[in-house]
C-alpha cells in the first residue's frame, strides 16, 4: 500500500510524460503481480463499488476527528475534496486518541496494496453498518498520509490521478517487452485483477485473446488546416461523423458482444443489434457508431439516451427508439486480425459481409461514404451536416490500417462549428483538486423574459489568470450561500460554445445542450446583451 501511495503522489506531482512513464515502469518491476493488477485496474480509471455511503463516511469522520459537522463542512468547503478533506482532519496514527478496536483488521503492520483491497475493502460492502464504522476507523487509525489519502479515494470510488492508460500500457510494454498494442488489447473488456491476471497480461504468447475481448479503438484527430493540404482527394474516404456511441460488434465461438468505446458491455441494451450479429459468421469483430435510427434517418441523441438510462426496455421504447449500428470499419474476418490491411480493402470486405450474411435489414448497415469530386465539393456537402443531424465529416486515408488510439496523419474529423450563446455568470463553486480553493464550476443562464433562468454549466475555457478575476468577482460579489455554490451578482457575460441541443424535461430551460465550455469571456457585452431562451430554442432541430 505505501508503495501504491508513492506511486500516486509521484504521478499527481508531474505533468511530465516521461517521468510518469519512469515512475510507472519502477513500480510494475517492482510489485508483487497481484498488487500491480490491482494498481493497473485502478490507474486505468476502473473502481470497485463503493461500500459506504459518503455522508455514513463524513458522520464517521467527525466522530473520530472529534469536531462539530459543521466544521467538517466549512473544511470540505475550502479543501473541495471528501477524500482530502477527511484526511487532514484526522490525526497520524501515532496522534489517535479515539478508541478504535484494529482487531477487526485481517492483519497488522504494513501490508500490500492486494491485501487491503481483497481482505479489507471488497468484503466491507456485505458488513452491518457497526462492523463497516469499525473496520474504517481502524484503517485510518493504522493508516498515516498519503497512504490515508488513497484508501480514502478507493473507499468512496474517486480515485482518479494524472495518468492516462495510454500511459500504462506503455510502461507495461517496456516492463514485458510485448508491443503497446497487445497490451492494449488484453486490457480491453472484463478480467479480475489478480496475479494470474498481471502474468498473462504480460505474457508474450499473444494467442489467450477473451473470446469477448474488443480492439482497441482507432481515434481520430480534429482536422486543424484547409483539408485540400491533405493531397488529392481520391486518396481519402469520407463519411459523416455520426453523434452516437462508438461500439464494437463482436461475434466469436457462438456468441454475441456489443462493447461501447467506454468498456462497457452494452448488448442487453440493444437486442435488435445483438439479433443482427447472430447471423453474423464466427470470427467477426466491426466497429461502428450505435445510433437511434428509424426510417431511414438518425434520430436525435435524446432517443438514445432514454435506451441506455432504463434498466428495462419495455416494447414501447424499442419501437419508439429502435437503434442502429451504422458500420464502417471491419477489424476481424474468419478470426483473423485484419486491422493492418488498408481500409479500403477492409471497407470492401465490409460490405461484402453485410450484403451476403443480412441483406436489408435495419439493424446493421453500413456508414455511407461521402462521394465527391473535389474539396470544394465536399465542403459544399459538409456545409450541410446540421440538417442532416451529423457533426461533421470523417476523412480517412484509403491506405492507413486500424491504428491503435489517437495517431495523427491518417484519421482526421471535420467537425462543423459548434453552436454558440451569451450567458451569464449566475452561480459558481469551487472545483477540486488542485482548483480546490478557487471558483471555477460556472451555472450560467439566458433571459426568459425580464429573468435570468439557469441554462447550463462549464467549468473549461478560461485561462490561469482569468480564473483568478472570476474567483476574486465571485468573493466580492456573493449574494447568497446554498452549501458549495454561490449566487453572485449578474454581471459577467461569457461566450459558450455547446456540440448538441435537445429538449429536456429536467432542465429548468426545457433544454440540454451536449460538451458546453467557455469559448471567451465577453467584457464588451452587458448582462443585457445575453442571448435569449427563445433564442436558444430556436436551435433546436426540428425533429425534437
Amino acid at each position: 500500500m505505501y508503495t501504491f501511495a508513492q506511486l500516486y503522489a509521484t504521478l499527481d506531482e508531474t505533468t511530465r510524460t516521461s517521468v510518469k512513464i519512469e515512475a510507472l515502469t519502477r513500480y510494475f518491476e517492482r510489485s508483487e503481480p497481484a498488487d500491480a493488477a490491482w494498481a493497473i485496474f485502478f490507474l486505468i480509471g476502473r473502481r470497485v463499488r463503493q461500500a459506504v455511503p459518503l455522508p455514513t463516511l463524513r458522520a464517521w469522520a467527525v466522530e473520530a476527528a472529534g469536531i462539530p459537522d459543521w466544521l467538517f463542512g466549512e473544511c470540505y468547503d475550502a479543501v473541495g475534496d471528501f477524500a482530502e478533506t477527511v484526511t487532514l482532519l484526522l490525526p497520524e496514527p501515532d496522534e489517535w486518541t479515539v478508541d478504535v478496536d484494529r482487531s477487526v483488521l485481517p492483519f497488522e503492520g504494513p501490508q500490500p496494496l492486494h491485501r487491503w483491497v481483497e481482505e479489507v475493502l471488497l468484503p466491507l460492502r456485505d458488513q452491518d453498518e457497526t462492523m463497516q464504522r469499525a473496520i474504517v476507523q481502524a484503517v485510518w487509525a493504522t493508516l498515516g498520509g498519503t497512504e490515508r489519502f488513497v484508501w480514502n479515494k478507493l473507499i468512496t470510488g474517486a480515485f482518479r490521478v494524472g495518468v492516462s492508460q495510454q500511459l500504462v500500457v506503455r510502461a507495461l510494454a517496456r516492463v514485458s517487452g510485448v508491443d503497446s498494442s497487445t497490451i492494449a488489447h488484453r486490457l480491453m473488456g472484463e478480467w479480475t485483477p489478480a496475479e494470474t491476471f498481471y502474468r498473462t497480461l504480460l505474457a508474450r504468447d499473444t494467442t489467450d485473446a477473451d473470446v469477448s475481448r474488443p480492439y482497441p479503438f482507432c481515434l481520430a484527430h480534429p482536422l486543424d488546416a484547409d483539408p485540400e493540404t491533405l493531397g488529392p482527394i481520391d486518396e481519402w474516404q469520407a463519411e459523416w461523423k455520426w453523434d452516437g456511441i462508438r461500439s464494437q460488434l463482436i461475434r466469436r465461438a457462438g456468441r454475441t458482444f456489443l462493447w461501447s468505446r467506454g468498456e462497457e458491455l452494452i448488448t442487453d441494451r440493444f437486442p435488435e443489434i445483438a439479433a443482427i450479429g447472430a447471423l453474423l459468421p464466427d470470427g467477426v469483430v466491426i466497429d461502428g457508431e450505435v445510433l437511434p435510427w428509424k426510417d431511414g434517418a438518425v434520430l436525435p441523441f435524446a432517443q438514445l439516451q432514454r435506451r441506455i438510462g432504463r434498466k428495462n426496455l419495455t416494447k414501447a421504447i424499442l419501437d419508439d427508439a429502435p437503434a442502429a449500428l451504422l458500420a464502417y470499419d471491419l477489424l476481424e474476418l474468419n478470426g483473423i486480425d485484419v486491422r493492418n490491411q488498408p481500409l479500403e480493402r477492409r471497407r470492401a470486405e465490409l460490405e461484402r459481409l453485410i450484403a451476403t450474411c443480412v441483406p436489408g435489414n435495419q439493424a446493421l448497415l453500413i456508414s455511407p461514404v461521402v462521394v465527391a469530386a473535389d474539396w470544394d465539393d465536399l465542403a459544399a456537402q459538409w456545409a450541410t451536416s446540421r440538417e442532416r443531424n451529423v457533426e461533421g465529416l470523417m476523412l480517412k486515408r484509403r491506405s492507413s490500417p486500424y491504428r491503435v488510439g489517437r495517431v495523427r496523419g491518417d484519421w482526421w474529423k471535420w467537425k462543423v462549428a459548434p453552436y454558440t450563446i451569451d450567458a451569464v455568470l449566475i452561480y459558481a463553486q469551487r472545483g477540486s483538486g488542485k482548483r480546490a480553493s478557487l471558483y471555477t464550476d460556472y451555472t450560467f443562464a439566458v433571459w426568459d423574459g425580464d429573468r435570468l433562468t439557469p441554462f447550463a454549466k462549464a467549468y473549461s475555457g478560461l485561462t490561469d489568470e482569468e480564473i483568478r478575476q472570476v474567483d476574486a468577482f465571485v468573493r466580492r460579489n456573493t449574494l447568497e450561500k446554498f452549501g458549495p455554490v454561490r449566487t453572485v451578482t449578474p454581471e459577467l457575460v461569457f461566450e459558450l460554445a455547446f456540440e448538441g441541443i435537445q429538449r429536456s424535461n429536467r432542465h429548468k430551460s426545457g433544454i440540454a445542450v451536449r460538451f458546453p465550455r467557455i469559448l471567451r469571456w465577453r467584457r464588451d457585452k452587458r448582462p443585457t446583451d445575453a442571448n435569449t431562451l427563445e433564442q436558444v430554442r430556436a436551435m433546436l432541430p426540428e425533429e425534437s
